[in-house]
């Protein structure tokens, strides 16, 4: 899970894989791959990941090749309009219009999907479609891909929208601000424990200046669900003040991120009533 949050991960492998009799394998790659035959085994060449020096051989009764995607653009004539591919994929900008070569957009050309390689996710795609439909019929559409969410069908689900806590570091360093982390814990959560299903955690990432949610990670029972509350509030540029006081239902999951979002700590003037502060009735 290297594009996940890294707490996020080191969690999903305690809960995941250690529990169970799993043999695995990380900073290597699987160079070579000899198929069973003659009733022999299956074997797999490990080749470290740095050395590029062969490190361990497997030999098992089966193999699952599961090694992502890849584009499928060639043979489409793109040398023709002066397009260049970067890694296979097709340069666009934020409107999907294709770029070529001089960095000059491609009249009424655009690229959706894994082809231009933003992010390879079937819901991304079609999103980016909508975005070109609504620029072709005349009205504007840039799409955030900061707000698209990504989840593992794992059990429990992993989701996760935004950034990381690595790059929401990274960017703040960059840009002069602070960033702040919130989590809750799905065993507080009254229906997760209900189902038996009280291993999990929500984690916030935001900016206690202004309110931004920059990054929201679930690991917990229907946690591809759960995420689009925090996908559509930074679709929409909802600020925490103003989320942290929606209503949810009792008992629902939902109010694991109900909890998260009034845990957050603003500053200054984007600090509203403390929650905790007594209300005249």
């Amino acid at each position: 899970m290297p594009g996940f949050d890294p707490e996020i991960s080191k969690l999903a492998q305690r809960v995941l894989v250690n529990p169970r009799k799993i043999d695995y394998h990380t900073g290597v790659f699987a160079t070579k791959i000899t198929p069973a035959k003659d009733g022999r085994p299956v074997v797999i060449e490990l080749t470290d990941a740095k050395t590029k020096e062969v490190k361990d051989t497997l030999e098992v009764d089966a193999a699952l090749i599961a090694t992502g995607r890849a584009p499928f653009t060639e043979g489409l004539g793109l040398e023709n309009i002066n397009v260049l591919t970067q890694r296979g994929f097709i340069p666009v900008d934020e409107r999907m219009r294709v770029i070529d070569a001089d960095g000059n957009l491609v009249p009424h050309l655009y690229c959706i999907g894994d082809a231009n390689g933003k992010m390879m996710l079937a819901h991304a795609a079609s999103a980016q479609g909508i975005s070109v439909v609504e620029q072709v019929s005349g009205r504007d559409h840039v799409l955030n891909h900061l707000s698209v969410p990504a989840a593992c069908f794992t059990h429990p689900e992993i989701s996760m929208v935004g950034l990381t806590e690595p790059q929401a570091r990274e960017r703040a360093e960059k840009e002069g601000f602070e960033i702040s982390i919130a989590k809750t814990s799905f065993k507080a959560n009254t229906k997760a424990l209900a189902e038996n299903e009280g291993e999990g955690l929500a984690k916030l990432i935001y900016r206690p200046d202004n309110g931004e949610i920059l990054g929201v990670h679930i690991i917990g029972m229907h946690a591809a669900d759960l995420i689009h509350e925090a996908s559509n509030a930074i679709a929409l540029g909802t600020s925490i003040q103003d989320i942290m006081f929606a209503v949810h239902a009792h008992p629902t999951l939902s109010e694991v991120l109900d909890e998260l979002f009034k845990s957050a700590k603003l500053k200054g003037s984007h600090d509203r009533r403390s929650l905790s502060e007594p209300v005249a009735v």
